[in-house]
């Protein structure tokens, strides 16, 4: 059976490489840092990095990460993690690197690879675990994109897949392991009352909004690379949808769950450029590393549709970009009027009917609008919110999770090749083949342009977030 029951046994060690990396200083070190508080991090820790580094310069680093990300408030837990960490420098290249990782991963038989590394890099580490033997029993945590276009994730899965079995790789989507985006598959298959009206003969339309009010952040030699579809609406944004839009899963168990929302993704008619607005804020092009006539989108919005019985004909709208108006994340799931006007202000307001909406970010909540009848006479009335706060105080973050979950072998949060492949064969057609980016000012909901893509549908609800005074 080989690798098949890698899914229930715990890894024995975990392999960062990439551990000099940012990704590793923001999200990794602070993550160990609260599962070693949780008292659910027992295994060694064994970074690898180009940098001849020694394990008190590893240690040294971890203790800043952790410090940047937050106090200390768990002397023990720190002091734990600490003693933890091992390093080892070296060349991907070079088969000695991972000799080196061997003899320092000692007993340890199950150990996860997670690879913190540019994508360029993600081939040569898989192939130099499969030579070296380290990927016997053990597991792989690939973080994304996980490609760039169809042919390179296919290429990607061939690689992966002849070294590791498919239940051993790990696709990283660190938004799967947000809180809120977990309420939303809860929320759907818990409660019944949605099931009767869950699909094209009562919902009008479904929209999702993944907005920040901040730029590139001095990042924009990897934006260029990427692109706002690529970086957040192929992976992000299309996980969203696969959990607003698959059927009920057959069974209990993550195989199922990844199973409906593979069908998702295959459901998805291709787009073409019509379906997409691209932009670009005002002084994208000044940004080191931007090249001076960058037609890179820092916005873009698209109308969707899924090919599937439940969903046939209904339009889904994307948008995501930076320096706009607030940050947050929501999605919008629009209802059909009644079938009969019964009172005359029962017409949908500003093209609104009812609604659902589901809040991901900066805080956690489900609201469900409706009319209520005023006091009087008059059959007038107005649409309200019944709004559900979600927020938990000391709920995990998502690396925490992720890696917890990973390390456990549980890979419901994880995404599958099929998935992968599928997601992005829907967004294949407008890659290189799309209408230039427009201009928008920082500050502004995007384009115009992107308004007249869902005027049909009663146009964006845009996210309200309440500044809070420092």
């Amino acid at each position: 059976m080989g690798n098949s029951n890698s899914r229930t046994t715990s890894a024995d060690a975990l392999v960062v490489f990439g551990v000099t990396g940012d990704l590793a200083y923001k999200m990794i070190f602070p993550a160990l840092y609260a599962m070693a508080r949780r008292g659910v991090l027992k295994v060694p820790v064994v970074g690898v990095a180009a940098p001849k580094w020694s394990a008190a310069q590893l240690r040294k680093r971890a203790t800043d990460s952790i410090r940047q990300a937050g106090r200390i408030d768990d002397r023990d837990a720190l002091k734990h993690l600490l003693s933890l960490l091992q390093y080892v420098g070296g060349d991907y290249n070079d088969p000695g690197t991972f000799i080196a990782l061997k003899q320092t991963l000692g007993d340890a038989r199950r150990p996860a690879h997670y690879l913190a590394i540019p994508p360029a890099l993600f081939a040569t580490v898989i192939k130099g675990l499969g030579t070296s033997g380290l990927a016997d029993q053990a597991r792989v945590i690939v973080e994304k994109p996980f490609g760039r276009d169809l042919a390179s994730a296919r290429a990607l899965n061939r690689v992966a897949l002849s070294v590791f079995p498919e239940d051993s790789i790990f696709r990283i989507d660190h938004y799967l392991g947000k809180e809120a985006i977990m309420n939303i598959l809860y929320f759907r298959f818990a409660n019944s009352f949605l099931e009767p009206i869950w699909n094209r003969d009562h919902v009008a339309s479904i929209q999702i909004t993944l907005a920040e009010d901040f730029g590139v952040k001095g990042r924009g030699s990897f934006y260029e690379s990427a692109g706002c579809l690529r970086d957040v609406i192929q992976n992000h944004l299309f996980q969203v949808v696969a959990l607003l839009a698959m059927e009920p899963p057959a069974y209990q168990g993550y195989g199922a769950v990844h199973s409906e929302k593979a069908k998702v993704f295959q459901a998805m008619r291709p787009l073409h450029p019509g379906d997409v607005v691209r932009g670009q804020y005002s002084g994208y092009r000044k940004e080191p590393g931007v090249a001076k006539g960058s037609d890179v989108e820092t916005f873009c919005a698209l109308r969707l549709f899924i090919d599937s019985w439940r969903w046939q004909g209904v339009p889904w709208y994307l948008r995501s970009g930076k320096c706009l108006a607030a940050t947050a994340a929501e999605v919008v799931v629009e209802l059909k009027p009644p079938p009969q006007r019964l009172f005359d202000d029962s017409a949908p307001v500003n093209g609104r009917a009812n609604y659902l909406r589901f809040r991901l970010s900066p805080d956690s909540a489900v609201a469900l609008a409706a009319r209520v009848k005023r006091a009087g006479k008059e059959f007038v009335g107005d649409q309200r919110e019944l709004y559900l706060s979600e927020e938990q105080p000391g709920e995990e973050t998502p690396y925490e999770r992720l890696l917890s979950d990973a390390m456990a072998g549980n890979g419901g949060l994880f995404t599958r090749e099929d998935a992968v492949e599928a997601a992005w064969s829907a967004v294949d057609p407008v890659l290189n083949n799309h209408h230039a980016a427009y201009r928008y000012k920082p500050g502004s909901w995007g384009p115009k342009q992107a308004d007249a893509l869902i005027a049909a549908d009663g146009g964006w609800h845009n996210p309200v977030v309440l500044k809070v005074k420092q």
